[in-house]
Order: C-alpha cells, then sequence, then structure tokens
C-alpha cells in the first residue's frame, strides 16, 4: 500500500456508504491485488470495522456499506439447558458461513511449478510421473506466466509450432483466483478450464482446485448428510410403528404439554437416544426407555450396544450439524454405513 490511513480517519468512516474507489483511495490503492486487499482488511478489523458486501469480492463499481466488525459471543449454557441443548443440536448459530475458494484443501495444500528457464520435457516429464494434467510456469511463486496442458501441448503440434516450453503454454485468460473469493463464483471459471490457479493473501499461489479435487471434496461432505438423512427416516418408521404416542410425548420434554404432539417427526436426534437408553440418569425415563425397547419387539438386537452406536451416530451429527469444515474421518464414515445397513434390516 501507498499510504495507511489514521484510525481516525477509519473511524469517521463508520456508518456511512461509500465508493469502493473511495475506499481504495484511502489506501492509496487502485486495483485491488491479493496483498493489497489483505492489508486493507487487516487494517479494517484493527479498527473494529468491516464493510457489506465485503469490499474484497464486491463488483468494481459498487458503493460498500462501513459497518462495526461483530464479534459474536458465547454464552455457556447452565445445567437444564445444556441438556436440551443436547437434545437439538441444530443452533441457528450453527448456519454455514460463506463458502471460500480456499476453504478446499488443495487450494492451500502446495503446486508444482517450473521456471520460465526450464525444459519443456521437465514439466511433462513432472506432468506424467506425477500425474498431473497441468503445470504452471513461473518465477518465483508470483509471477505466472503461463501453463502447460496436455490440451495446450496438442495445439502446439497441431499449429506446427517449435517444440518449447513457451510455444506449449496458455497464457492468455489463465484461470486464478484468489482464495478469498467465493466458491461458487469460481466455479464458472473452472468449468471452463478444468482447474484453478488459486494465490493466497500474499499473493503467492497457494494451490491448485481442479475438479476432481471438487467431486472429492463434495462427496466427503454430501454423503455423510445422505446416510444421517436415511438413518432418521428408518429410525422414524421403526419408532413410529413400534411405540405410542405417549411414549413419544414422555422424551419431548423441551416442549410445553399442550404442544408435546406424539408424532416421532417431532422428535429430535437426541430424543431417539432417551427414547431407548435405559441407563440414562432420570429413572422415569429409564423405565419407559425399557418399555419402548420391549415395545419394539427386537430381541435378536443387542439393545447395549444399538444404543451406544446411536449415541455415537448422534455425536457424528452433531459435528456435521456444526458445520465442520474438515472432512469426515473414515471411521465415522464406516459407523454411519453399519448403522444405515442395521436399521435396514429392521425398518425396510
Amino acid at each position: 500500500m501507498n499510504r495507511k490511513p489514521t484510525t481516525e480517519e477509519l473511524l469517521a468512516l463508520k456508518g456511512t456508504e461509500v465508493p469502493l474507489g473511495e475506499l481504495l483511495d484511502l489506501f492509496g490503492v487502485r486495483v485491488r491485488r491479493p496483498w493489497n486487499v489483505h492489508e486493507i482488511a487487516q487494517a479494517l478489523t484493527d479498527t473494529g470495522l468491516a464493510t457489506f458486501p465485503d469490499f474484497a469480492n464486491c463488483a468494481p463499481g459498487e458503493r460498500v456499506h462501513i459497518v462495526a466488525f461483530a464479534a459474536a459471543v458465547q454464552v455457556t449454557p447452565e445445567s437444564d439447558e445444556a441438556e436440551e441443548a443436547e437434545r437439538d443440536p441444530l443452533p441457528s448459530a450453527a448456519l454455514p458461513q460463506r463458502l471460500l475458494i480456499g476453504d478446499l484443501p488443495s487450494a492451500r495444500g502446495g503446486v508444482r511449478c517450473v521456471s520460465l528457464t526450464a525444459e519443456l520435457s521437465q514439466a511433462t516429464y513432472l506432468m506424467r510421473q506425477r500425474g498431473y494434467a497441468q503445470i504452471p510456469v513461473t518465477t518465483g511463486m508470483t509471477t505466472v506466466h503461463g501453463v502447460v496442458t496436455w490440451r495446450s501441448l496438442a495445439l502446439m503440434y497441431e499449429r506446427g509450432k517449435e517444440v518449447s516450453l513457451e510455444n506449449a503454454m496458455q497464457q492468455d485468460s489463465l484461470p486464478l483466483a484468489d482464495a478469498r473469493q467465493e466458491f461458487f463464483s469460481c466455479l464458472p471459471m473452472l468449468l471452463e478450464h478444468g482447474y484453478l490457479l488459486v494465490r493466497g493473501e500474499d499473493g503467492s499461489l497457494s494451490g491448485i482446485v481442479t475438479q476432481a479435487h471438487v467431486i472429492r471434496r463434495f462427496e466427503s461432505a454430501a454423503r455423510p448428510f445422505f446416510l444421517l438423512g436415511e438413518i432418521e427416516s428408518l429410525l422414524r418408521r421403526w419408532l413410529g410403528a413400534g411405540l405410542t404416542e405417549e411414549a413419544i410425548k414422555a422424551v419431548q420434554t423441551n416442549k410445553k404439554p399442550e404442544h408435546r404432539s406424539g408424532k416421532v417427526e417431532d422428535l429430535t436426534f437426541g430424543d431417539y437416544v432417551y427414547l431407548l437408553n435405559g441407563e440414562q440418569k432420570k429413572p422415569t425415563m429409564a423405565q419407559q426407555a425399557d418399555l419402548n425397547w420391549a415395545a419394539l419387539q427386537c430381541e435378536s438386537l443387542d439393545r447395549g450396544q444399538f444404543v451406544r452406536h446411536l449415541q455415537r451416530v448422534k455425536d457424528i451429527r452433531n459435528r456435521i450439524a456444526h458445520f465442520d469444515a474438515e472432512p469426515l474421518p473414515l471411521e465415522s464414515m464406516r459407523e454411519l454405513t453399519a448403522f444405515t445397513n442395521l436399521l435396514r434390516d429392521y425398518a425396510s
């Protein structure tokens, strides 16, 4: 940045709406680049400010509101409230935040490049050895001269050009994205080129995102949701067919008596555990759970193992419901798959 405004200058903008260009001028910037965007965002955050919409990704001619940077306040529930929170692990505050291209692991996983002085054979050898479909040609990790792809190689030979690294590169309209860009806004470019080169906050290449990366990431994210959806559907069918309305009302203690429907579709996932767990702390609930299990007539099913498995599935659901950024561990996927298969035998 050419200049950094004082705290007083920034605070004077609070509550105002200014053109994007005017905000950039304040920092001596004309064009948004990854490195100056990071510095501007840091300066605003340090002053307790933010912009709406986000100045980093909005259209060039857009106006932005300068607003206070809201901090989330977490309240620790009391013991009674903690039990209810465990019943319903989907608080409104757990809604997913904006998905950025940098949230994909490969976008920050590094990228193998070759220098402008390298031989073409070095680039193609790496592509074949590593199974790459493309390899950037760079100076350092900030200046991108082009990208060698199998398509660009084919075009070089098709057009009869001299065999060289420069002639083999795609140099125009390179698919470059900033790690802070919204993921879905980058999809058209990804679909067109088949890959995205991603720059980190410091302006250097931080990774590469291909269509295969997106498919793998969304497969690992989506499959647990479908498994949990089937588990919940099977549980409701099984429990609804075997239990009375009064038995279901007995676990709807988080509602006023007149609002307890006695319908299995109104239960939270935690309620399923209360319906069947004979080892819970409240004696009356434990006794009712014994009656519920007897009513289901599943003598061949080990109750203790089933309830523990159900509790583990609930914990996995809690993690997914709170939108953990990390892919679900393989062991958790096995737990969901095994429980789904078990329920299919009893509820299908």
